[in-house]
This record gives C-alpha cells, structure tokens and sequence, in this order.
C-alpha cells in the first residue's frame, strides 16, 4: 500500500481542525468537498494501518474491539451463508442486504465506537486495497468481516506474502 501523506500534510493546526471537524455529526455539514477529502484520508489511513497490521502480526492473535466475541458470534449467527474470503458487492450494498445489516449494525450502537463510520473494506482478503478490490462500509461491517477473516484464517495469507519478504 503506497503510503500516504493524509492530515500530516496539513501541519498541528489543520490536522487539529481536521480532527474536530471530523468528530461533528454528520447533520452538520452540507456537501462540503473539503470534509469529503478528510474523510476519505481517514478511511485510507485506517485502511493502511489494519493492512500493515495484518501483514506483521499474525491476525489469529489480533483483537480489533473489546468486543471481538460478541461481534462475532453475532455475525455468524446472522451472516451464517456469507462467504467473507471474497465478499460479492452485492451482499453489502444491495437493498436486501441493507435490510439483513441494519439490526446487526444498530445492535451495536452506543457498545462500539464510532460503530456506523465510513471505512474501507477489502473484497477479496488475499489482497490489498486497491480500487477494484474496495468497498465502503461502516465500521461495524468492517469489524465483522475482518474479525471473521481472523478467526477463521483467511488473513494468514497476507500474513504469510509479507513475513516471507522480510
């Protein structure tokens, strides 16, 4: 993943205002593009960090939430079908897909941070974010989905590429 300069580009001040900015609801702003390229920074620098994260660590032993268990087991319980090694577009974003995560994602309002942010989401977990293989999602999806990958070995190939490298 090619690094990125993000809010550090912006100095103490900028990235202070940028932070606080980012902290308002969403109710607050109209379309303001500026506010779009700060989120869009913050997602990509999510992204960055997780994926450095999964490539140094092995991700059986990662915990991403205190609530990792709970987060999982409720997945799997709603989401028994979804094949989470290539996700289909379609099972996040599709109308009844919409339908089937809205009571998973609102069951973890106030227990998870920030559970409805927008963050990036890999398609398919042998490989890296790039533009074909990134979907948008909340940050609960995320936690579910690579929560499930971890457990179930699906990002030890990651893990695998990047420590044979070294």
């Amino acid at each position: 993943m090619a690094s990125s300069d993000g809010l550090s580009s912006l100095g103490p001040e900028g990235a202070s205002a940028a932070a606080h900015a980012l902290s308002l609801p969403a109710e607050a702003y109209e379309n303001d593009e500026r506010l779009e390229v700060m989120w869009a920074m913050k997602a990509y620098n999510h992204a960055e960090v997780y994926y450095n994260l999964i490539s140094s660590v092995d991700p059986k032993f990662l915990k991403l939430t205190k609530m990792d268990d709970e987060i999982y087991s409720a997945f799997r319980e709603t989401f028994e079908d979804l094949d989470v090694k290539v996700l289909d577009p379609e099972g996040l974003k599709s109308a009844e897909a919409k339908e089937r995560w809205r009571p998973f994602c609102n069951g973890f309002e106030g227990l998870v941070e920030d559970f409805n942010y927008g963050t990036l989401l890999r398609l398919d977990c042998q490989k890296d974010y790039t533009q074909d293989n990134t979907i948008f999602a909340t940050r609960i999806q995320f936690f579910a989905v690579e929560i499930a990958r971890n457990r179930e070995g699906l990002n030890d190939t990651v893990f695998a590429s990047k420590s044979s490298k070294s």
